[in-house]
């Protein structure tokens, strides 16, 4: 007989035992919902079991072991509200209080009390489990995020129960950030949450849409998201995404995105905190003349690590996309990319540039890069680069000849590293919070390294 290894041994282990919550999730308050929501669940949940977790024996996942949370039990969790939460949400919030379109979501499960939605005409933003009774969600929920393409998606849609709902209507215009903070709580046991989010933007529509991910407590929890994004012909929407739960966390997204003609999404992410996060940021750009833009920045430190996957997929012609991701590794963390290009047959004039670049401030922190390109027409221009390495001596020469000290240079070198994608974001005072969070990063890795 052959002998299991104890790690195969555990993941099995927690894949049962999640099946088992399920049952019991599906057998109590869940199973008041729709039919049909129901009939999804009990799919995905049989394809999790079949799958199971991820091992680093998997293409896609050989550059992060999801052991961590394999070995941990995670109780699924319950919202609460408390003094913490009201803190949390007004420091990530932007804008005055009066005038915010914001809506709270803690562990998952939308929050009414916190919220301040004073909605314009032809906006809807609020609780998927409230859209699930409707037409409009059962069009669209669990239609682009496929289950069998990642076991945590999968996972996700079993236990699809409530996250974030937005619909903006046909040539509706928001002129204010639509901002969604997601809260998760760490209690006295390990918990893990599901956020599932549905965003429709209708022909015409124009609006930009704030995700943050914060945490409260010291104790490991688990947040596993699932965003859809559909934007009709000619919409144009600015997305944002701020991870800066904390170090103890662990932090598993997938992202898809469908776009119409002449179309411009434009999606920016930021990973700052938990200790694991590995996200899937999927665009498909299926309507002719429509437009992408997918950047990203982390900004990582001790042992915190951080897997970028990537995908675009060109399914129509004249479609230009632009995608940058960079990288900021201190101490022992290490950062992941896979970026991958598709250009589908028919997809003729196709325009598609992919960069990623890393900086690394520590001879123990690396990074790993894998750009990849797959073409099916021949009138393309495609192009993908990487880059690695420490800071540039040179230029740390010429700051020092010019009266800065090592740190300040140091500084200096890192942020602009950084600023490509920080001048990103179009959402003013977005920016200036996300400034302030790298800076303040940067001194605290200044300060350990004089102590």
């Amino acid at each position: 007989m052959t002998a299991v290894a104890p790690q195969t041994r555990r993941a099995e282990d927690a894949v049962a035992q999640l099946v088992a919550d399920y049952e019991a999730f599906a057998a109590n308050g869940a199973a008041g919902a729709p039919p049909w929501v129901q009939e999804l669940r009990a799919g995905a949940i049989r394809q999790f079991a079949e799958a199971g977790f991820p091992s680093t024996k998997d293409e896609e996942w050989r550059f992060t072991s999801v052991e961590p949370i394999t070995r941990t039990r995670f109780a699924v969790a319950s919202a609460t509200v408390s003094a913490a939460v009201r803190r949390a949400v007004e420091e990530v919030a932007i804008g005055e209080s009066g005038e915010r379109l914001v809506a709270v979501y803690v562990n998952g499960r939308f929050v009414s009390e916190l919220s301040s939605l004073a909605l314009p005409t032809g906006v809807t933003i609020g609780s998927l489990a409230a859209a699930a009774e409707g037409d409009v969600a059962r069009q669209h929920l669990g239609r682009l995020a496929d289950p069998s393409a990642n076991p945590f998606t999968a996972l996700n849609t079993a236990f699809v129960l409530d996250g974030a709902f937005v619909h903006v209507g046909r040539n509706v215009a928001v002129d204010r950030a639509i901002q969604l903070v997601f809260v998760s709580l760490a209690g006295s046991e390990p918990t893990v949450s599901h956020p599932r989010n549905l965003y429709l933007f209708d022909d015409g529509a124009q609006a930009s849409i704030i995700e943050q991910f914060v945490g409260i407590g010291d104790g490991p929890y688990w947040t596993n998201a699932v965003t859809e994004t559909v934007l009709g012909e000619n919409a144009v929407v600015d997305a944002y995404r701020v991870q800066r739960e904390h170090d103890n966390a662990f932090h598993t997204a997938t992202s898809q995105s469908r776009q119409g003609r002449s179309s411009v999404y434009t999606s920016v992410t930021f990973a700052f905190g938990s200790r694991l996060t590995r996200y899937d940021l999927n665009a498909t750009l299926d309507g002719e003349g429509a437009e992408c833009t997918i950047n990203g920045l982390s900004v990582l430190r001790d042992e915190q690590h951080v897997d970028f996957h990537t995908t675009l997929e060109h399914a129509k012609p004249h479609c230009p996309s632009w995608e940058v991701f960079n990288g900021v590794y201190d101490d022992r963390s290490r950062g992941v990319f896979s970026g991958r290009i598709i250009v589908r047959p028919g997809a003729q004039r196709t325009d598609s540039k992919q960069t990623n670049n890393n900086l690394l401030l520590s001879e123990d922190a690396r990074a790993d890069s894998q750009p990849q390109l797959e073409i099916y027409a021949d009138d393309v221009k495609c192009t993908h680069g990487a880059t690695l390495g420490p800071i540039d001596p040179k230029a740390m020469f010429y700051l020092r000849s010019r009266g800065l000290d090592e740190e300040a240079a140091r500084n200096l070198l890192t942020f602009g590293f950084g600023a490509e994608i920080l001048n990103s974001v179009s959402v003013e005072e977005l920016r200036t919070q996300l400034d302030g969070i790298v800076h303040a990063r940067l001194d605290e890795s200044a300060r350990k390294r004089s102590s």
